[in-house]
């Protein structure tokens, strides 16, 4: 047993290893899995072939959809000019003196209105870099703002995010994605307000100490490049990944899309006006309809429609004998975001042609983070099958016996480890999720509030240095970790950790809301 719990932990420091230096969760997991394996002398081929493939495959099976609609909508939103233009308007309408709070209210908008975390940073970042150029602001501060906007209050808190760590809980307690509205909105507007704070303290601070935007980063200094090189660090690793100290390996294999996102800017098929590789909106109100869509799809069908039909096929065996609980928050955030990318379309019908281009191009991005997340979870069922895993259940089981607790603390550990809120979450609930269901009705404790605070639990510690968007942002940005993760890790991993601790008892006093 002892060298079961050794090779879980070495297979763990291995996935970690191995994804922060850039290795593909692909290839990363199934390696990781074989070690933990060799430890507790579990036979391997049956393992993989019956265990690792099966959770991968029923992953890939029931949040395939929702990954491909994202993706196609992200790029269909960058084609069609709409995510810049709504980051320009809303940067407009604050100034760039409020350069921090532009950043994030537009990143957190984008995110909100459905286009997936692994692409709001190559929209974001170019507009962040002009913002904080007339404000001169820092630089280092760009991946903190963006951070902020796109990994915390609006992925896990917010009631209704589209985001997949908002669906994934809905599947294992039977809820939707506006579960306990109160205790998201509280938890994620303490959140926002303090992450403000912290990354005003560090403008402060920074300036206090006479650093300006033209200050050149390390990437820079190391290349031997001027301060006025910009962001030309950043655009390398955007488009070939091979700026100084990232590699077209860390690029192109993180959790995000990698190289296919990196290229939705490319030029090989202009577009039809205005800046290349995409079209210009013809007015400002335009840009915020499939976004304004996708909450009101999503809201519309998971209070009204899906409530008012009849779906009592779905008890025959052909569909697995399920409710209209167990899928309602998949459902609604399918049809919204398949609603909002037929609308774009329709809004574009005069290049119709050409912008259809982007299906394709948002499918293919879509293929890279779902098969790596997927990786993990394959990962976790095979930790969880071993006999050793009963040791660190039993662990979690014993810091509280409140299903409360345990959900958020198995979800958060987990993530922390794997690098990955969605692929964590996965992991958690399905070794442990109908235990949790159970115990929380036992206790009389509302299963919307175990939604929403395993949501928030995913994301705090996946915030770590490993995590694959993490590190795209960063090198998108043109920074190194040491240079920008103190403001990353305080914005997306310490402070939703304390919001969501302080969350508990509060949950348990007053029950959800």
């Amino acid at each position: 047993m002892t060298l079961g719990l050794v090779g879980i932990l070495v297979s763990l420091v291995l996935l970690i290893t191995l994804a922060y230096r850039g290795v593909t969760i692909v290839v990363a997991a199934p390696i990781s899995a074989l070690v933990a394996m060799v430890f507790s002398g579990a036979p391997i081929l049956a393992n993989y072939t019956e265990i690792f493939m099966p959770a991968l495959a029923n992953f890939i099976g029931q949040y395939f959809p929702m990954f491909l609609t994202g993706a196609i909508f992200g790029k269909l939103m960058t084609m069609a000019g709409y995510a810049t233009d709504i980051a320009r308007v809303v940067t407009r309408w604050l100034g760039p003196n409020r350069a921090l709070l532009a950043t994030v209210l537009t990143t957190a908008l984008l995110t909100y209105g459905g286009i997936s975390v692994f692409v709001v940073v190559f929209v974001m970042f170019p507009l962040a870099r002009e913002l904080f150029r007339a404000a001169d602001i820092p630089r280092r501060l760009i991946p903190g703002a963006i951070a902020h906007g796109m990994l915390t209050f609006t992925m896990t808190a917010l009631p209704g995010s589209p985001q997949v760590q908002n669906i994934i809980p809905g599947q294992a307690f039977q809820t939707n994605t506006f579960a306990a509205p109160g205790v998201g909105i509280l938890g994620g507007t303490v959140i926002f307000i303090l992450g403000m704070l912290w990354l005003e303290h560090r403008k402060r601070q920074l300036a206090a100490r006479g650093e300006h935007f033209t200050d050149p980063t390390a990437l820079e200094l190391r290349n031997g490049a001027g301060a006025d090189m910009g962001a030309g660090a950043a655009e390398m690793s955007v488009g070939d990944g091979s700026s100084p100290g990232s590699s077209a390996g860390q690029t192109r294999t993180s959790h995000g899309p990698g190289a296919a996102v990196a290229h939705t800017t490319d030029s090989t098929s202009p577009a039809p006006t205005g800046t290349p590789g995409m079209l210009t909106p013809p007015n400002h109100v335009f840009p915020f309809i499939p976004v304004l869509l996708v909450f009101a799809l999503n809201f519309g069908c998971t209070m009204l429609l899906f409530p008012a039909m009849d779906w009592g096929h779905l008890q025959e065996d052909k569909y697995g004998g399920i409710g209209l609980d167990d899928r309602t928050g998949a459902w609604a955030v399918l049809c919204a975001l398949a609603g909002a990318i037929v609308v774009i379309l329709l809004m574009n019908v005069r290049h119709l042609r050409w912008i259809l281009r982007g299906i394709t191009d948002g499918a293919r991005n879509a293929l890279l983070p779902i098969f790596n997340t997927a990786s993990e979870v394959g990962y976790g069922a095979v930790v969880a099958s071993l006999a050793a895993f009963m040791v660190i259940r039993d662990g979690i089981f014993g810091v509280s016996e409140n299903a409360l607790v345990a959900s958020a603390l198995s979800t958060s550990t987990i993530s922390g480890v794997t690098g990955s809120a969605s692929g964590g979450m996965t992991i958690a609930l399905n070794a442990l999720g109908e235990e949790l269901r159970d115990l929380a009705v036992d206790q009389g404790i509302s299963l919307e509030a175990m939604h929403r605070i395993t949501a928030m639990a995913s994301g705090g510690l996946d915030s770590m240095p490993h995590n694959g968007a993490v590190i795209t942002l960063i090198i998108v940005c043109g920074m190194t970790h040491r240079e920008s993760y103190k403001d990353v890790g305080v914005v997306s991993l310490v402070i939703p950790v304390l919001v969501t601790a302080a969350l508990i008892p509060v949950v348990l006093a007053v029950g959800s809301f």
